[in-house]
């Protein structure tokens, strides 16, 4: 992982609700054991015909949404099943960053441990942000915790203190105890040696 630092972008709108983790990446994909090649997969059942070829109608597709980083969604988008394959593909799509009014809950923690920005937004901004439509320009800024939209208003947004800090250093949370190592290994020299408490066994 990288740090993640603060970037502008051009937005992708998929303004549809209630997209779940089977259409971010189908089931049928998820026996891979890299996180390379998800982003081709990435909404595949609805970006593909059945002859393989795009769908020159899905939003994804269009030439405007080419490029972009931050992908504007629907309300309640992540939901149905916990699969981290769904960050994964966002990511290895491009995607830094998810914008939207909710997140189901196990997909907004597992964004936030693979370097995916969920933010939460108001209604009143998500609306302005689908009627801006994609390849218009955003800016993310994790630290001050704030959304810079097309026309040049901020919104903030909530994370909580730890995943924050995790991706601002790139680390995950394993990466971030390793940080400490010297510390953990100091205070376990310290310690003074277990006793066994245990009953003896008595002869009979």
């Amino acid at each position: 992982m990288k740090p993640f630092t603060p970037f502008e972008s051009s937005i992708a709108v998929l303004a549809a609700d209630n997209v779940d983790t089977d259409q971010i990446i189908p089931a049928r994909f998820l026996k891979t054991t890299t996180k390379e090649g998800l982003g081709l997969q990435l909404f595949h059942d609805w970006r593909y015909g059945k002859d393989g070829a795009p769908k020159a109608d899905f939003p994804l597709n269009r030439p405007e949404a080419k490029g972009a980083e931050v992908l504007i969604a629907g309300d309640n988008f992540g939901c149905g099943s916990s699969r981290e394959h769904a960050p994964w593909a966002l990511t290895d799509a491009g995607f830094r960053a998810v914008v939207s009014t909710s997140f189901a809950d196990i997909f907004y923690g597992n964004s936030l441990k693979n370097a995916l920005l969920p933010i939460k937004v108001e209604p009143g901004v998500h609306a302005k942000l689908l009627a801006a439509g994609s390849g218009a320009r955003v800016k993310v800024d994790l630290e001050s915790q704030t959304l810079t939209l097309p026309d040049g208003s901020t919104a903030s947004f909530p994370v909580d203190a730890f995943p924050k800090r995790c991706m601002l250093l790139g680390v995950d949370e394993l990466g971030y105890l390793l940080q400490f190592e010297g510390e953990i290994a100091a205070f376990e020299a310290g310690r003074p040696a277990p006793h066994d408490t245990r009953t003896p066994v008595q002869d009979r």
